[in-house]
């Protein structure tokens, strides 16, 4: 995975890694931890991961320190009807306000698990020609966790079950993604993580 430079130190107030420089703002305070598209009313089903457990830290092999390649993932238990899933990686803790870490869309209902490292590409052609969006970071695909030395933040993987593809192309941000699927949740499932870097 690519890293970017760090062009401005400033700009380490604002975000919540310390890798983005140049990238666009992270959402503000007013939408953080505003609730998902269709949430409220949405089943439950379960998400989880074998690279690490519900609150558990996430592997230093998953993080900018380490190969920055997306952890594995499974589902089970998806609402009857699910035609495809989109999934975020959200950090609710970055100073700036959410900072959006990966926008994956166009998975298809058939599906239950993500492997590791699925790459940076718009279109994933060996997941259902699945498609990903532009992360805070201003890259395209996955961005690991990567806060400020000494700071432990939460990672929030959200995955949503839908009746319908999100319709959008590749490249879209969290924000259109929320749009498009307004309306079309059938269910959501979330996992929680942790990382800490050290100084």
């Amino acid at each position: 995975m690519r890293r970017l430079t760090l062009a401005f130190a400033t700009t380490l107030l604002f975000c919540g890694s310390e890798r983005d420089a140049g990238a666009p703002a992270a959402a503000s305070d007013d939408t953080a931890g505003a609730p998902s598209p269709g949430k409220e009313t949405s089943m439950a089903f379960d998400l989880t991961s074998p690279a690490f457990d519900e609150g558990d830290a996430i592997p230093v092999r998953n993080s900018c320190d380490g190969e920055d390649v997306s952890p594995p993932l499974a589902w089970s238990d998806a609402p009857d009807g699910t035609e495809a899933y989109a999934l975020t990686l959200t950090d609710p803790d970055a100073p700036g306000g959410t900072f959006t870490h990966w926008v994956l869309y166009d998975l298809p209902g058939h599906a239950a698990e993500l492997p590791e490292g699925v790459g940076d590409a718009p279109r994933l052609e060996n997941l259902g020609s699945a498609l990903q969006g532009q992360n805070d970071f201003g890259e395209t695909g996955y961005g690991g966790p990567c806060p400020p030395a000494g700071s432990s933040h939460r990672y929030v993987f959200t995955l949503y079950a839908l009746d319908a593809p999100a319709g959008l192309d590749a490249g879209a941000s969290r924000e259109d993604l929320e749009g498009a699927i307004e309306g079309h949740v059938l269910g959501t499932a979330d996992l929680t993580g942790t990382y800490r870097r050290q100084g």
